[in-house]
């Protein structure tokens, strides 16, 4: 995914229509529109605006994600399909040492080492829902190209190439199983710009001047392994390069601004086509854009297609309306048609309608280094941003990296195992709540970082300690978490003062039992067990307050 800087265009206040005007509308039209569900959304945001984000969930809090493909074979981070055409770079050097020069052995390469011979979808599905996990999403394709499933429409699938086996089927089937609402997570809408890098060769050293395998055909497939495929069907470089292309800035074209080369209309359609047929074989609860409101917006209507199709599916399916569907970097009207997503970040405030943060323990592509040097996010690092979202009326959408073969680590099944322990006790505390009248007090709040047009803002504040506290309400019960154990086991929640909030008539800590408490003018004075009961945050659940 990602690794970008911020973008400009819709999220510095350009409207969806003033967009549309810039662009013109001849390039918001795609030429297909075969198989788009009937129903009352129509692909136009203000037919989408009657979305209303089911209730099922805002209920789930937190789901899991493995954010899985291609990329992950050479255990290297993320984006690797691009940053082994970057000369000079870590994963260039790496690339050379591991597979030989990217003129030789480019990414469709290494999509053919790819098996993923140790994997296990069930095994790990139930691992996530015994972590707490309320919702499962898999990655469908990234900026690679590679669909993860049974396409028709693209050649350069897990089925034919690489493991050969329908990951996507695999892991709705595991989801089903475990009872789980399925999702996917689609990003091929960038290869267009994303793989422009496949297109350049070195500058120095003895391959100066030898392109790399990003302009290759279908001719030059004869004799080799990749004999009858077409490279162009998968890196997508029968196109002028963009303008800023040598800047390395990805961030640049994200919003197709900024004179990148915008697709042509066969491009749109086939993702238009793919997508669709991703839907309708596979039947996700929930999809999520890895793009600037929908994929290839504005220069196409193939995203607002896409999202009528989705809706109008599931309520054909449900009855009613069950689907999620995310995206980035939303305007007023756009953040009434699906749910924003935050990357790596959370908001500051409760926001007024439901959103997501999607954030990863490591990096989105399994990256060895990290398991190495143990650099993984802990599960109290997990909880206390679980519980802070959630306060401010978000989900939490979690990515552990898996590797090439289809395995998670042991620290990361660790890790997952330790949010599931926490959660068994005090998930009463996160599922089916809403936000209290103010998400919480302490410190923290202070030093909050702000959030960007994307995200990007986790981590850069202040560490919680036991003075931070997070509300949620469920029924007439408020939730206080404290994210830490109080010195001198005594609690004080200040917006619990005698003259701010209602009479308190009892106090619970949570796998613990029920507590002695005074209400006074300076706040709500609990006391503590002499032993904290547990670790990483305690919920106390307080009745009367509401």
């Amino acid at each position: 995914m990602k690794r970008r800087t911020l973008i400009k265009g819709i999220a510095t206040g350009f409207s969806s229509l003033y967009l549309s005007r810039v662009f013109g509308s001849s390039l918001l039209q795609s030429n297909s529109n075969a198989g788009i569900a009937s129903g009352p959304f129509k692909p136009n945001w203000d037919s989408l605006a009657q979305y209303q984000v089911p209730e099922w969930f805002r209920d789930a809090k937190f789901g899991m994600w493995a954010h899985w493909g291609p990329q992950c074979q050479p255990e290297r981070g993320d984006w690797y399909a691009r940053g082994m055409y970057q000369e000079g770079s870590d994963q260039y050097k790496y690339h050379i040492q591991k597979y030989g020069h990217p003129s030789k052995f480019g990414f469709k390469d290494v999509i053919n080492e790819w098996k993923a011979e140790n994997w296990d979808p069930s095994e790990l599905v139930g691992l996530y829902k015994r972590a707490g996990a309320k919702y499962f999403m898999a990655l469908a394709n990234h900026h690679d190209n590679f669909d993860l499933y049974d396409s028709k429409y693209q050649s350069w699938n897990s089925t034919k190439l690489g493991p050969k086996k329908d990951l996507i089927g695999g892991w709705a089937k595991a989801a089903k199983e475990h009872n789980l609402p399925f999702g996917v997570t689609v990003h091929a809408s960038h290869p267009w710009t994303w793989y422009e890098v496949a297109q350049r060769a070195d500058k120095s050293g003895p391959y100066a001047g030898i392109p790399y395998d990003g302009k290759l055909t279908k001719a030059d497939g004869a004799g080799k392994w990749w004999n009858g495929y077409d490279p162009q069907e998968l890196y997508a470089q029968n196109h002028p390069l963009s303008k800023y292309s040598w800047d390395n800035d990805p961030g640049k074209f994200w919003d197709w601004g900024n004179g990148t080369s915008v697709p042509d209309k066969a491009y749109c359609d086939k993702f238009l086509n793919r997508t669709i047929e991703l839907i309708d074989k596979y039947g996700p609860e929930l999809i999520y854009f890895d793009d600037t409101a929908l994929p290839l917006w504005p220069v196409s209507d193939v995203g607002l297609k896409i999202a009528a199709h989705m809706y109008n599916t599931s309520i054909k399916k449900h009855g009613k309306l069950q689907a999620a569907l995310f995206g980035k970097v939303l305007d007023k009207q756009q953040r009434n048609c699906m749910i924003w997503d935050i990357e790596r970040g959370q908001s500051n405030v409760i926001e007024p309608l439901p959103w997501q943060t999607d954030t990863c323990i490591g990096g989105w592509h399994y990256d060895r280094r990290i398991f190495d040097y143990k650099g993984y996010k802990s599960a109290k690092t997990v909880v206390h941003t679980l519980v802070d979202i959630v306060s401010k009326n978000g989900n939490l959408l979690l990515n552990i990296p898996v590797r090439g073969d289809g395995t998670i680590d042991n620290e990361e099944r660790s890790i997952v195992e330790n949010i599931g322990a926490w959660m068994q006790v005090n998930g009463e505390a996160i599922y089916g709540t809403r936000p209290w009248k103010v998400f919480g007090e302490g410190p923290a709040i202070e030093s909050a970082a702000p959030i960007n047009a994307q995200g990007f803002n986790e981590g850069k504040g202040k560490p919680f300690v036991a003075e931070d506290i997070r509300f949620t309400v469920k029924d007439k019960s408020l939730y206080a978490t404290m994210l830490g154990w109080p010195a001198g086991n005594e609690a004080l929640i200040k917006k619990l003062a005698g003259n701010q909030a209602g009479k308190v008539s009892k106090v619970s800590l949570l796998g613990n039992g029920n507590l002695t408490f005074e209400q006074t003018e300076a706040g709500l004075k609990v006391k503590l067990p002499e032993q904290a009961p547990g670790k990483d945050a305690f919920v106390l659940k307080i009745e009367g307050a509401v």
